[in-house]
């Protein structure tokens, strides 16, 4: 297993984010995702914050690092394409089910955003496709969740943040890292 310093394919922002991780043990003994928006990538660590693998995903179909409030509690059909985003931020994760039972990694509960397998509910969406392209802009599909590839899922996210609480650290997209990761910019 590789060391978090030495994962391969971390930006900047997310190495620095992983360091002050490490360093703190901001992640409170638990398994962490790191969900880099602008590189449409998320890196899973183990609770010792060893790096175990990266995997493209896709995301809210808006840039912005903000939920609408109440947006969770809205049909999809009610959300408008400006208020499909991602939020960046620290979340501590539930595992838990969707509407049609299939099992999720609850993001924010509160904003219906979820970590789940790619899955598609339209042919039109090419949501596979997308995920194999490598423009990131191909990644800006969903409502607000994240989408990981099935494979990397069960493999990954299943065992480590399925089962158990866990943390999601998701990068900003459109707002300084430091405003969203105060204490970890100033960290060496």
């Amino acid at each position: 297993m590789a060391s978090a310093r030495s994962a391969a394919g971390l930006s900047p922002n997310a190495r620095q984010l992983v360091r002050w991780i490490e360093g703190t043990s901001d992640n409170q003994g638990l398994a962490f995702a790191v969900v880099d928006k602008l590189a449409a990538r998320i890196h899973v660590f183990s609770a010792q914050a060893q790096w175990l693998g990266t995997a493209p995903v896709l995301l809210g179909a808006a840039r912005g690092d903000h939920s609408v409030p109440g947006i969770g509690q809205r049909p999809l059909a009610q959300v408008r394409p400006e208020e499909r985003t991602t939020p960046a931020g620290r979340f501590v994760t539930e595992p838990g089910r969707n509407l049609r039972g299939e099992d999720i990694v609850w993001i924010d509960y509160d904003a219906a955003v979820s970590l789940h397998r790619v899955r598609s509910a339209s042919a039109a969406e090419r949501r596979l496709q997308r995920l194999a392209s490598s423009g990131t802009q191909d990644k800006r599909i969903s409502y607000g969740c994240v989408n990981a590839p099935v494979a990397f899922y069960n493999r990954w996210i299943d065992p480590l943040l399925g089962r158990t609480s866990g943390v999601v650290y998701v990068l900003p997209d459109t707002e300084p890292f430091a405003s969203i990761f105060i204490a970890a910019s100033a960290y060496p």
